[in-house]
């Protein structure tokens, strides 16, 4: 079995290697230092918790031993995709070269550019950036990258899924075109690869396991959920994420939910605490100081649970994650792999569960043939399932009629008066035929009336009828069908 011993590598980084309590190298290590120290680009493609940034890093600290940091202008180059992973390949040069005399910057977002422009003033061996914080420095002319001799990318899969394929390209039309450079990924997409093959000078290829493959020390299950109602599926999610963790008992010391959403890692975060477990969230929209007190929090066991997007799935080594919980099943297949990786790392035992929903078959089927296993399924741990018991429920139920609408055409005739407005109009008074006037009422009116009233206005013969109950067009509005002669005069002289 190969010893770091036999690496070549320099005294002062075996000394630290070994203060850090590693003798053997991991199959990624063993592969990609050797051909690292003979100045070679290397492509390295191994799943994560491999080891891989130590495979870029050890070597690095070896050949940057020798040589001077100019200002503004660092020597080696390390690009990673999120801010956290940038963070812990710091930590790493601190470990592993603190009996050599290099200096280092890390430029990430939400830190303060005056004191990133003051590292780089005076001059640093290693440069570890994100590609966006990178290019806003050297597009403010603090940062020359003419000087690099060795370009690291971590986690180029990673790069790709984030949008940040067109940076990189600018990056490498920045840096030498003599440079040495170092390339890992756990995966190797169409696009991936087509940036090898331009930037990259008949690289080591060191590729130690199948492309995204689970560790075998991870227990994989999927427990399904049938929601009762759509309106409820999000809140029986959750109570179903608790029933796991409760199955799960002493054995789960500490655990990372992975969400799909920034917004649903604050919602089950949120419900977690409101029920009495230990939970902080983490994703980009925190404040960077938030985000590394939350990360240590978790690292030093005060938080139990860290709920998280995948701005965490990829390169944290946390070493002693015992479960992780999919609350969502991925859209990208990779990063079911990413988000298990956090644990069974180092050998270790681990367990990841995830929470599928009938609508997540196809996410579902995509994870399973990435991997190339159908993950189990384990009964729901609450027991019967809420819909099974809503459905039942249901069923016992009278149904209730349907309420009738109060909103109805004003011309629309509700269904039960339709008969009496059938009889109203049945029996509505006709017209009657135009009789002579009987001699009696002759000789009653006065015999000036008659030609008065001939003249102020029509004779009633000769009015139009409205066509129902006898109403007059002329007639006063309120006063009723048949207005009598006398009662008209009176509201003609005023309209006179």
């Amino acid at each position: 079995m190969t010893k770091f011993s036999e690496l070549n590598l320099s005294p002062k980084v075996l000394k630290a290697v070994e203060e850090a309590g590693y003798e053997t190298p991991t199959p990624i290590q063993s592969g990609a230092i050797p051909p690292a120290l003979e100045g070679r680009d290397v492509l390295g493609i191994a799943q994560t918790g491999t080891g891989k940034t130590a495979s870029f890093t050890l070597p690095m600290i070896t050949m940057l031993a020798r040589g001077r940091a100019r200002a503004r202008m660092p020597r080696s180059l390390v690009l990673c995709p999120t801010r956290e992973l940038a963070a812990q390949v710091a930590e790493n040069f601190d470990t592993y070269a603190k009996h050599v005399k290099l200096t280092k910057a890390l430029l990430i977002g939400g830190v303060s550019f005056k004191e990133q422009d003051q590292l780089i003033d005076r001059g640093v061996d290693v440069l570890i950036a994100t590609p966006g914080r990178l290019l806003d420095h050297f597009e403010r002319g603090k940062l020359l990258l003419t000087g690099v001799q060795i370009m690291v990318v971590d986690e180029a899969d990673r790069m790709l899924d984030m949008g940040f394929i067109p940076d990189i390209e600018r990056i490498f039309g920045l840096v030498p075109f003599t440079r040495q450079t170092l390339f890992f990924s756990a995966t190797m997409a169409s696009e991936i690869e087509r940036i090898t093959n331009t930037f990259l000078s008949n690289p080591a290829r060191i590729e130690v396991a199948r492309q995204a493959t689970a560790s075998e020390t991870i227990e994989q299950a999927r427990v399904i959920l049938k929601p009762s109602r759509r309106d409820r599926a999000a809140t029986e999610k959750r109570d179903l994420l608790r029933a796991i963790i409760d199955s799960e008992g002493e054995a789960c010391s500490n655990a990372i939910i992975f969400c799909n959403r920034k917004t649903d890692v604050d919602i089950v975060a949120k419900s977690l605490k409101k029920y009495g477990y230990n939970a902080e969230p983490i994703h980009g929209d925190l404040d960077q100081s938030k985000r590394m007190e939350v990360l240590q929090g978790f690292r030093d066991g005060t938080i139990r649970f860290l709920c998280a997007s995948d701005v965490a799935a990829r390169g944290l080594d946390i070493p002693n994650v015992s479960h992780v919980f999919n609350f969502d099943v991925p859209g990208h297949a990779e990063d079911y792999v990413h988000r298990i990786g956090r644990t069974g790392r180092a050998g270790r035992s681990g367990k990841a569960f995830m929470l599928c929903e009938p609508r997540d078959e196809k996410n579902l089927d995509a994870v399973e043939r990435l991997i190339e296993t159908t993950i189990p399924v384990i009964p729901d741990p609450r027991g019967e399932q809420p819909a099974a018991a809503e459905t039942a429920e249901s069923e016992t139920k009278p149904e209730r009629k349907p309420s009738r609408s109060r909103s109805r055409s004003r011309s629309e005739p509700r269904r039960d008066d339709a008969p009496k407005a059938e009889a109203r109009r049945d029996d509505t008074p006709k017209a009657a035929p135009e009789q002579a006037p009987a001699p009696e009422e002759k000789a009653e009116a006065p015999q000036d009336r008659p030609s008065e009233r001939q003249k102020s206005q029509p004779d009633q013969r000769n009015r139009k009828s409205s066509g129902r109950g006898g109403r007059r067009d002329d007639a006063p509005v309120g006063m009723g069908d048949h207005l009598p002669d006398f009662i008209a005069k009176s509201f003609e002289e005023r309209r006179s």
